[in-house]
């Protein structure tokens, strides 16, 4: 059976290597890049580009995508303010799942944040987790969660405290081990290529995962 992905967030740090892996992968015949502005590259067979008002996106988009990767994101100083960053980080991630469930959209990755909860006191992972939560009741045959920590790899603009945090990443990973793990430092290549490989197994239900279980992912995509 033929299936079509749609990537949002395609031009960020996950969502570059999570589109390689989707034009790479052979259980997605298409893919389809959702964007505010067109990305450089257009030349593989596979893909296609929408520049659109992702807040006016129609269903029509999704017109035989079987599966939505969501990859945006933002931070609360580059967003301005805690309201605006609730708007890019909550709201317009649910919104279009929503969109996308209404047009038949089977399944959903979404890159979410290790300590994601809706109860917590952090604005940030309460966020996280509420968008997690009302993911959840959208009716998607599967919903796969990734929470990774820090994530390395080499960003179009300039974000200091990941910088510093990075030259330390090596050294504290030595001490995570057993359940602290999960706030091991990451490739975002190699969530990218585990968000396609969770795709490809397909699984019905809900799933969250972090760095083990990324690791692991990634290493058996096809």
């Amino acid at each position: 059976m033929a299936r079509y992905a749609a990537l949002l967030g395609s031009s960020g740090l996950v969502g570059r290597h999570c589109l390689d892996s989707l034009l790479e992968s052979r259980d997605f015949d298409r893919v389809v890049a959702l964007n505010r502005r067109e990305l450089p590259r257009n030349n593989h067979s596979k893909l296609s580009q929408r520049t659109i008002d992702l807040w006016k996106l129609p269903p029509a988009e999704f017109s035989g995508v079987t599966d939505l990767f969501c990859a945006t994101g933002t931070t609360i100083a580059k967003a301005g303010s805690q309201q605006e960053f609730r708007r890019i980080d909550y709201e317009l991630p649910l919104h279009i799942a929503q969109v996308a469930a209404n047009s038949g959209v089977q399944r959903l990755v979404l890159v979410s944040s290790v300590g994601a909860n809706p109860d917590s006191t952090n604005f940030y992972l309460r966020t996280k987790g509420e968008l997690e939560r009302d993911l959840g009741q959208l009716g998607f045959q599967g919903l796969y969660i990734f929470r990774p920590s820090l994530l390395l790899g080499k960003r179009r603009e300039v974000r200091l405290l990941e910088m510093i945090a990075m030259r330390f990443a090596p050294a504290l990973d030595l001490v995570l081990w057993g359940d602290l793990k999960r706030y091991r430092a990451i490739p975002a290549r190699i969530v990218g290529r585990a968000m396609v490989a969770t795709a490809e197994e397909a699984k019905p239900g809900t799933f969250v995962y972090h760095y083990p279980e990324i690791v692991r992912l990634a290493r058996q995509i096809r």
